[in-house]
């Protein structure tokens, strides 16, 4: 029985769509780390420097007090603040997160942009053929243009009928 059982999954393993999924996963993995560099190392320094040098990672809201009445950290940074125990919403970093999520959704717009196109172009090189069937106005049946009779209902198909 687990050979059995090993045996189906190696067969289920092996499938080509779940290599190709994982291949994806991989890819997308990093992607993202690429993306999130872009984000945290290139987009948002200038973007910060033009707003008076702020770093939107360590743009934060307090929202309670420090552990056991601790005082204040020197200097107040998001990591020093959550080190001393005080709850906050780290609104910077959610900024940073929504800019990567734009990212990535504009580069996957792009890449289904690209390939909708290479498959358009695709579908228009086939050339259209003239019609080889027509409707039976009886029996509403399909048959071929040059068919006189209808198949299915043995209705005569005159030069009215068409398709």
């Amino acid at each position: 029985m687990l050979r059995k059982m090993a045996g189906e999954f190696k067969t289920f393993a092996m499938r080509g769509n779940v290599i190709d999924l994982a291949v994806g996963v991989i890819l997308g993995g990093a992607f993202g780390q690429i993306v999130t560099s872009l984000v945290n190392d290139i987009v948002m320094p200038p973007i910060g420097r033009l707003l008076g040098g702020v770093d939107f990672k360590d743009l934060y809201w307090k929202i309670g007090d420090y552990k056991n009445g601790a005082p204040a950290p020197v200097p107040e940074s998001l990591d020093s603040v959550r080190a001393a125990g005080a709850p906050v919403i780290a609104y910077g970093q959610f900024i940073n997160i929504i800019i990567n999520f734009l990212i990535i959704a504009f580069c996957v717009f792009m890449l289904v942009k690209v390939i909708n196109r290479l498959t358009e172009g695709r579908k228009k090189e086939e050339p259209i053929g003239e019609p080889t069937s027509k409707e039976c106005p009886y029996c509403l049946s399909v048959v071929p243009i040059k068919a006189v009779r209808c198949a299915h209902c043995t209705s005569e198909l005159g030069a009215t009928a068409g398709a």
